[in-house]
């Protein structure tokens, strides 16, 4: 009898691996068009050109920060009811979410540590495991992930 070739079996699943990656590909092509545009006009758009001057000059996660944004409630409700890539968008927040979601969101802090003067990505990335009670495993995951989005 013939022995079996895998060549061709694993040429199939090849495909097949390539075609879900390139789905993913697309999928964060999107994203990236997409990210924030809901900010460009209303209700966000009056709020965040009074608030994020302000926010600038603000420590990520202070009690001033979190006042800011109370103040800020109507528009980012609007924000988050909008965009995927935040927790709050979830009833259950992160766990709602899906890879694309996370990737979206890692880069979005990425980006985020920026505009604050003090701003620091890792310290930031400890204050959302509180914030959103991201779990041990998936910190680890996120801050593995750090150098691909700085």
């Amino acid at each position: 009898s013939m022995t079996y070739d895998s060549a061709a079996d694993t040429q199939e699943h090849i495909t097949q691996v390539r075609k879900r990656l390139h789905k993913m590909i697309a999928g964060l092509h999107d994203r990236a068009d997409m990210h924030d545009l809901s900010k460009l006009s209303s209700p966000e758009k009056e709020a965040y050109d009074e608030l994020t001057p302000r926010l600038v000059g603000l420590t990520y996660g202070s009690d001033e920060y979190r006042a800011t944004l109370r103040e800020m409630k109507p528009a980012i409700k609007h924000h988050y009811e909008a965009n995927t890539h935040h927790p709050e968008h979830y009833p259950d927040g992160i766990a709602g979410m899906d890879l694309l979601d996370l990737v979206e969101m890692l880069c979005d802090w990425a980006a985020a540590s920026l505009r604050h003067k003090d701003g620091d990505f890792a310290k930031s990335l400890q204050i959302n495991k509180e914030r959103f009670g991201i779990s041990d495993q998936l910190l680890a995951i996120l801050a593995n992930s750090v150098p691909l989005v700085e």
